[in-house]
């Protein structure tokens, strides 16, 4: 990668966990109501997957969705206006944490279902292949890249939605986000295959990577979109480990403090600071204003979402369904 590229990439990941640090504070303050997942741990699988889209390319994610929004160019500022219920937000205040989306980025969601939304990677994924080969619409040369975590390839949408996937050669990337535990059970106990990516081996190709490194995310996820595009659907098992819990009220009866100091060392954003320190990038100075421009552009985002209006009480009604039904 370039040095720009990783400069920008260390950025991206800086915010994404200011982002989160904030959305944690604001919802001690009940400014924030609902579920609140934190990507806190997981900004390199985010930062370096997305990064190997095209425009035309869409995105499909779990709950834990934030990370991926911000990796993928949406604003922080309407993303906030959303958690805080705000007319301002992405979805006018009435999705929340779980539902962020973007139709201009091809961003469809934040599904709070547990894989579910695989299915409907999969039906996008069919959507362009028919659109291209069916109805002769050459411009139609998007993949699909649907992100779940460990958890969810033990459901019944995970098996069908691989097994189609594979039936049509559709132009799809699955990735698992393993980071070892299914809310508070760990991976040992909820499933019997514990290299995730094996499930899916007697339908497609796939691998497990180091979600910790972003370089060697962007790299695996850029063979896989490239394969999704022109031969068929690819997995990738990111290999990662959340440092908050499993949602902000989580107490973390299932793991001790210890457990997660030990696990700090694969911070990816210290790795990939020392890494840019060690390769002449990056010094601690220009870091730590990385940091403190981070910081200063999330009070702004916080300050904006606090200013912004709530809906206003005829908008309950709208925008509940697609119009033409």
């Amino acid at each position: 990668m370039e040095k720009q590229d990783l400069l920008a990439d260390y950025r991206t990941m800086v915010l994404i966990r200011s982002f989160e640090e904030h959305c944690q504070q604001q919802y001690t303050r009940a400014r924030i109501g609902g579920f609140l997942h934190l990507y806190v741990g997981q900004e390199a699988v985010a930062v370096g997957a997305i990064g190997a889209l095209k425009a035309q390319d869409h995105l499909v994610t779990h709950y834990r969705d934030h990370g991926h929004a911000l990796a993928r160019g949406l604003e922080p500022k309407p993303l906030m206006a959303e958690l805080f219920g705000r007319s301002t937000g992405t979805g006018k205040g009435k999705g929340g944490s779980m539902h962020f989306a973007d139709k201009n980025k091809n961003f469809w969601g934040g599904y709070a279902i547990v894989g579910a939304h695989l299915l409907l990677a999969m039906g996008i994924a069919y959507s362009i292949k028919y659109k291209r080969e069916v109805l002769g619409q050459a411009d139609q040369d998007g993949v699909v890249m649907c992100f779940f975590g460990d958890g969810a390839t033990n459901g019944g949408e995970f098996y069908e939605a691989v097994s189609m996937a594979a039936l049509y050669k559709l132009p799809i990337v699955f990735l698992c986000e393993n980071n070892e535990f299914a809310m508070g059970t760990p991976l040992s106990v909820h499933t019997s295959v514990t290299e995730i990516h094996k499930k899916a081996s007697p339908f497609m190709p796939g691998e497990r990577v180091n979600g910790n490194d972003v370089e060697e995310m962007r790299a695996r996820a850029l063979y896989a979109v490239n394969h999704a595009r022109t031969e068929g659907p690819y997995f990738l098992e990111a290999m990662t480990y959340r440092l908050r819990g499993h949602s902000a009220a989580d107490p973390q009866m299932y793991r001790t403090r210890d457990d997660i100091n030990a696990r700090r060392s694969g911070d990816p954003i210290a790795l990939l600071k020392q890494k840019l320190i060690d390769q002449n990038l990056l010094t601690e100075k220009q870091a730590k204003q990385i940091e403190k421009d981070v910081e200063k552009e999330m009070d702004a985002v916080v300050q904006f979402a606090e200013e912004s209006p709530a809906p206003d009480l005829s908008e309950a009604w709208t925008e509940i369904y697609s119009k033409p039904l």
